[in-house]
């Protein structure tokens, strides 16, 4: 078994070889993604470079997922992305932290899953922190900080992220 430290520094190795491809090499995407997940995507999987992630492991996504360039993947507490869904340039996925009490702070790492669901839309710059969810067909406006869970059917959008409206 691979540990901890071997696992973050076989993704870094692996994502710098993903970042040195040209957008138009699809199939070599494809084919380093599934070196850095260890799951095979299916050809409308698309990405790009570049792109960072500390586990890769712990990432999982859908069928027409699309993932625009310098976005941060931190996996440690695993990413589950579903099907049709758009990632905006810069969108970072945070499912680590530390323990906010200093004298545990060095001790340890919190984690807990990002779960996207389908035909879900982050805007540009987002991020989104360890636990939430984001709800099927919602739309999270660039920008926002997600420190909670998002219904299905909304946008959310501010600092921290609310709902402002259902959609449809």
């Amino acid at each position: 078994m691979t540990g901890f430290r071997e696992r973050v520094e076989q993704a870094i190795r692996t994502t710098e070889r993903l970042n040195k491809l040209p957008y138009d090499d699809g199939p070599a995407i494809r084919a380093t993604w599934t070196d850095l997940t260890g799951q095979v995507v299916d050809e409308t999987f698309r990405l790009i470079p570049p792109v960072y992630c500390d586990h890769g492991v712990n990432l999982r996504v859908g069928r027409n997922v699309f993932i625009n360039q310098r976005c941060q993947l931190n996996d440690i507490g695993g990413i589950e992305i579903g099907d049709d869904v758009m990632l905006g340039p810069g969108v970072n996925l945070i499912t680590s932290g530390h323990p906010v009490d200093p004298a545990a702070r060095y001790d340890g790492i919190t984690a807990a899953p990002i779960r996207i669901g389908n035909n879900v839309w982050i805007g540009a710059g987002v991020t989104i922190l360890q636990g939430v969810t984001i709800g099927q067909n919602s739309v999270i406006a660039a920008g926002s900080v997600v420190t909670r869970d998002v219904p299905p059917n909304t946008l959310a959008a501010g600092v921290p992220a609310r709902v402002i409206r259902e959609l449809g």
